[in-house]
């Protein structure tokens, strides 16, 4: 049985005999493993049996939703970039231009690495990477709309299963016939 948090398992880990493994859960669960009696692991308040979420194993011991946090965070720095730019483009075209001159050369796949780099660049980039965190920062605190997310992303997943079953349930059918 593996806690869902943390991916442990009762098999036990390879410890030294002196070794005593302990902590909490991110449900605030304690655990602890000793292998001086070669006692598996026991969870206090192991919660596995009553939590209905799935182990995800292969995110290098962070969840699936730090990743997708992560992958959030970057492109809230997209969003804030373009509507930095869109800002410019009104009333400082030379902003503008400077801009987007460093976004040819620099990519925005890493938002903090992106923003690093135009901080270092000079002061008057500086002074738009500032700007980019502050509108990043208020565009996911206050104007992304994270209830649309959540049925965006729920209606997606069931749509694409839908028609993922609905093409392969087609293609057999089609074998079946010829045969």
């Amino acid at each position: 049985m593996k806690c869902c948090c943390l991916g442990i398992s009762n098999l036990p880990p390879s410890l030294s005999d002196s070794s005593v493994l302990t902590g909490k859960c991110r449900f605030g669960f304690r655990y602890y493993y000793s292998p001086l009696k070669k006692r598996q692991m026991r969870f206090h308040g192991f919660h596995a049996l009553r939590c209905h979420k799935m182990y995800v194993p292969g995110f290098g011991g962070a969840s699936p939703e730090s990743k997708a946090a992560r992958n959030l965070q970057d492109f809230f720095t997209y969003a804030a970039v373009r509507i930095v730019l869109a800002q410019l483009e009104s009333y400082n075209p030379e902003a503008y231009q400077e801009l987007m001159e460093f976004i040819s050369h620099n990519s925005l796949n890493d938002g903090d690495t992106f923003c690093r780099r135009l901080m270092r660049e000079s002061p008057r980039h500086k002074s738009l990477a500032l700007r980019i965190l502050e509108v990043r920062s208020a565009y996911s605190k206050k104007d992304f709309e994270w209830d649309n997310l959540k049925k965006l992303a729920f209606k997606m997943v069931d749509e694409s299963n839908t028609r993922l079953m609905r093409e392969y349930v087609t293609e057999t059918s089609h074998l079946e016939n010829e045969q």
